[in-house]
C-alpha cells in the first residue's frame, strides 16, 4: 500500500514490485513534467551486507498514453546491470564511498534509458552506463550522502533540463498499515468501530495514526522531461479544457518469459519480456481487485481494464465502512443498498473526470476504461498546494496526476466514503463523517515536509534522502 506487496505472487518478487507512481508538472520548472516510479518496497535501511538494488533481469518502463486508448504511445524503458569492482570480499564497500567512482565501492549498478514510440516504431537509446548512487549505509560508509546522490542526477540528450535519476530514496507514501489491515481500524475513530463484540480496551478512545512506512526506503526511477515530449502533437498545452492537454501515465515491470536454474546456481533467461507488474492510480489493485485476480491484473494493459471495472462501480470498501462503523455512514449505506453504480469513482480512476462536473477542470482521456494516472499538463503548479488535492480545492493535485506529498490514502478513502458522489448525483448528501475520515496521518504541503520525518526535496528528484542504516528513526509515534 499504496501498491506495496499488493498481489500474492508479486509480493515474492520485490525488485519488480511497483509501489508508487507520481506524475506532476514540476513546481520549480512548469515547462517540465516529472514522473517517478518506485520499486522494491519497505526496505529496512540497515539490511546489509546485500543492500537493496534494482533487478538486472527486469525491464522497467514508464508509459504515456496521449490519445486516450489505454495503450502506450511513448515509453521510457530502463535496464540495469551490476558490476563488482573490488571482488574477494563479502562487503558492499571496503571503505568510505565519497563519489560515484569510489574504489571502495564494491557492488555498483548502472542503467540505460531508451525512448520508444508506438507511431512509427521509434526506438532511441537516450543514454547508457549511467551510475546509480549507493544505498545510504551510515556515516562511515556513505559520508556526505546527499551530495553523492545528487551527482547521480544525469542530463539526457536534447537539452531543456531533461534529467534522470535511478536509486534509493526515502519512502514518501504514508499510511497506518498496522491499523488499516487490522479489519479496517482507523485510529482517530476507532471508538466507533464495531469491534466484532471483542473486549479491546485500547480501542475505546481516539488515537493518533502510526506511520508504518516512516523509516523505510524505496528505489526510485525519476525522469524530468518537457511537456512537448509527451503530447500527441508536440505542443505545450495552455488550455486546461482541451483534450490534448491530458495524458495518462503508468509504470510496468517485465521479465523474460523463460527462466532456467542449473545445478551450479547459474540462471539463464530467454524469450520475450512478459509484464509482471504495473501501477497507475494508487490503491487500485490493492483495494478494488479481488485476491484471486490481483496477479492477473498485473499482467494486463490498462486498455483491458473494463474486465475489472466492477471494483470501482461497486467497491467492497464502500460496503464495509457502514458495517465496520455502525450508524456512521447511513447515506453511504443507502447507495450500497440501492446497488447504484459509483460513476464518480469510475471517472476518478478509470476514465478521468470529464468536463462539466467541476468548473474549469477536467482530466478526461475518453470513454476507454483504463487505470492510469491522468495529468492535465495545462494546469500549473499550485501556489498554495493542498495535500488533499482536488477535494481540497487544489486542481494541481491528485487525482490530477499525483505529487509526492498528496495524501492519496485520505483522498481515496473519502471518495469511496461518498464525498465525490454529488458529482454525478447533486441531490446526494454525503455523511458528515465522509469528509473527516482519515487514518490520522498528514503532511504539510506548503513546504512539502512530512511531519517528524524526512524532508522532501524542492527540486528533482523531489523524494528525500534515504534513511541511513546507521540512524533509523523511531517507528511508533504519532507523526508521519
Amino acid at each position: 500500500m499504496s501498491s506495496h506487496r499488493e498481489a500474492p505472487e508479486m509480493s515474492k518478487d520485490p525488485v519488480a514490485d511497483s509501489t508508487d507512481l507520481y506524475a506532476f508538472v514540476s513546481p520549480d520548472n512548469p515547462n517540465m513534467v516529472t514522473i517517478i516510479a518506485n520499486y522494491v518496497p519497505l526496505q529496512q535501511p540497515s539490511g546489509g551486507p546485500n543492500f537493496f538494488e534494482f533487478g538486472d533481469d527486469v525491464l522497467y518502463a514508464i508509459n504515456i498514453d496521449n490519445d486516450g486508448d489505454g495503450k502506450a504511445d511513448i515509453s521510457y524503458q530502463f535496464q540495469f546491470h551490476t558490476v563488482l569492482q573490488v571482488g574477494g570480499t563479502f562487503l558492499y564497500n571496503v571503505g568510505p564511498i565519497q563519489s560515484l567512482d569510489s574504489p571502495n565501492w564494491n557492488r555498483r549498478q548502472f542503467f540505460s534509458v531508451t525512448r520508444t514510440e508506438r507511431k512509427g516504431g521509434g526506438h532511441k537509446l537516450l543514454a547508457k552506463d549511467l551510475a546509480c548512487p549507493p544505498c545510504n549505509i551510515g556515516p562511515l560508509s556513505t559520508p556526505g550522502y546527499a551530495d553523492v546522490a545528487a551527482s547521480a542526477i544525469h542530463d539526457l540528450p536534447g537539452g531543456g533540463s531533461r534529467r534522470v535519476f535511478a536509486g534509493q530514496r526515502a519512502e514518501a507514501f504514508y499510511v497506518d498499515l498496522g491499523a488499516v489491515f487490522d479489519l479496517g481500524d482507523l485510529r482517530p475513530f476507532e471508538q466507533l468501530h464495531t469491534h466484532f463484540g471483542l473486549n479491546v480496551p485500547e480501542l475505546t478512545r481516539p488515537a493518533p495514526g502510526v506511520n508504518a512506512t516512516k523509516a523505510v526506503n524505496v528505489h526510485s526511477i525519476a525522469i524530468q522531461i518537457p511537456k512537448t515530449d509527451l503530447t500527441s502533437d508536440g505542443s505545450s498545452p495552455s488550455n486546461p479544457m482541451s483534450s490534448k492537454s491530458v495524458v495518462g501515465v503508468w509504470t510496468t515491470a517485465s521479465r523474460r518469459k523463460v527462466r532456467i536454474h542449473n545445478a551450479e546456481g547459474v540462471i539463464t533467461e530467454s524469450g520475450p519480456n512478459v509484464q509482471v507488474s504495473r501501477l497507475g492510480n494508487p490503491l487500485v489493485n490493492e483495494v478494488l481487485v479481488p485476491m484471486e485476480r490481483k496477479d492477473y491484473w498485473n499482467t494486463q494493459l490498462p486498455a483491458h481494464d473494463k474486465q475489472f471495472v466492477d471494483g470501482a462501480e461497486h467497491p467492497e470498501l464502500a460496503k464495509l465502512l457502514p458495517i465496520l462503523y455502525p450508524g456512521v455512514f447511513p447515506n453511504l449505506a443507502s447507495i450500497d443498498d440501492s446497488n447504484k453504480v459509483r460513476s464518480d469513482l469510475v471517472a476518478i480512476l478509470m476514465t478521468g473526470i470529464p468536463p462539466g462536473l467541476i468548473p474549469g477542470f477536467q482530466n478526461y482521456t475518453g470513454p476507454v476504461i483504463a487505470d492510469m494516472l491522468r495529468l492535465n499538463l495545462a494546469i500549473p503548479p499550485a501556489s498554495k498546494p493542498s495535500n488533499l488535492g482536488l477535494i481540497g480545492g487544489d486542481p494541481a493535485g491528485y487525482p490530477n496526476g499525483r505529487r509526492t506529498f498528496d495524501d492519496v490514502f485520505t483522498i481515496e478513502l473519502r471518495a469511496i466514503a461518498g464525498v465525490t458522489y454529488p458529482l454525478i448525483d447533486p441531490a446526494f448528501q454525503p455523511d458528515p463523517a465522509a469528509s473527516a475520515v482519515t487514518d490520522g496521518l498528514t503532511t504539510d504541503a506548503s513546504d512539502q515536509t512530512a511531519e517528524g520525518t524526512i524532508k522532501l526535496l524542492d527540486t528533482f528528484p523531489y523524494l528525500g534522502t534515504p534513511h541511513s542504516g546507521f540512524d533509523i528513526p523511531a517507528l511508533h509515534d504519532a507523526s508521519v
